[in-house]
């Protein structure tokens, strides 16, 4: 039995979006590392375990997912139709029926649309794509002067957990100074270290580039084990999806 997440935002009725949790696949691992709806084939999961919970997944699809080789790049693409993966971190469409998909472990995903169904999208926002403007190509590539557009954010390492370094600080900062808002700092033995919300994050460069309607956001995948796979927490560890779809 599942346990997948729909998304709660007024997005039309024709978008439909999930995201997956760990549970209701067959993987293991050593330890149950990978327990149980990995779907990361990058992992040292076995390859029929990844496989057969895909095929669990795709049983809820329209058609398989486009699964991304994701590089914590900036450059979206547009998918036109199924069983192509390229290195990107986060795929549009307006096709129906075409999946679009990221994975994740601790990054945050973005779901997107347009208020009239047109098109959709969803992003992998690492720190090192949030920071390089993926969600802001994203939104401009989408953008459409007759239908605004609305985001919601998945589960993703909450601010309590989410610890970086100050080059990473700075980095946001320099963008923009209202960054510093979404920082707290962390004394570390000698050296300054700084938690981090990457959900205030995200929705402070939605709303730099018109994008005011921002749902979800604030759910923790390090601090719910049982639920989520989270690489900051356990290393080793398996990939949840974010798939979003048009009907």
């Amino acid at each position: 039995m599942n346990d997948w997440i729909v998304p709660d935002w007024p997005a039309p009725s024709n978008v439909k979006s999930l995201f997956t949790t760990r549970n209701g696949g067959v993987s293991r691992g050593i330890n149950g590392v990978y327990a149980s709806m990995n779907l990361g084939g990058h992992v040292n999961d076995d390859p029929a375990n990844v496989e057969r919970n895909r095929a669990l997944l795709r049983d809820h699809l329209p058609q398989a997912p486009n699964w991304l080789c994701q590089v914590h790049g900036t450059q979206p693409v547009w998918l036109e139709n199924a069983a192509i993966s390229p290195k990107s971190d986060a795929a549009l469409t307006r096709q129906p029926g075409v999946v679009c998909a990221v994975m994740v472990a601790d990054c945050l995903p973005v779901f997107l649309c347009d208020q009239a169904g047109t098109t959709v999208g969803v992003v992998h926002a690492g720190w090192r794509g949030l920071v390089g403007g993926v969600i802001e190509r994203s939104v401009l590539q989408m953008r459409n002067s007759n239908s605004e557009l609305m985001a919601w954010m998945g589960p993703a390492i909450g601010p309590k957990y989410f610890e970086v370094g100050e080059d990473v600080f700075q980095t946001f900062v320099d963008h923009d100074q209202q960054a510093t808002q979404a920082f707290v700092p962390k004394v570390s033995g000698d050296e300054k270290k700084w938690l981090a919300d990457i959900f205030l994050l995200a929705r402070q460069r939605l709303s730099a580039i018109g994008v005011t309607m921002v749902y979800g956001g604030g759910v923790c995948t390090y601090s719910d084990p049982k639920r989520f796979y989270s690489y900051r927490r356990d290393g080793e560890t398996g990939r949840m999806g974010a798939l979003i779809w048009l009907d």
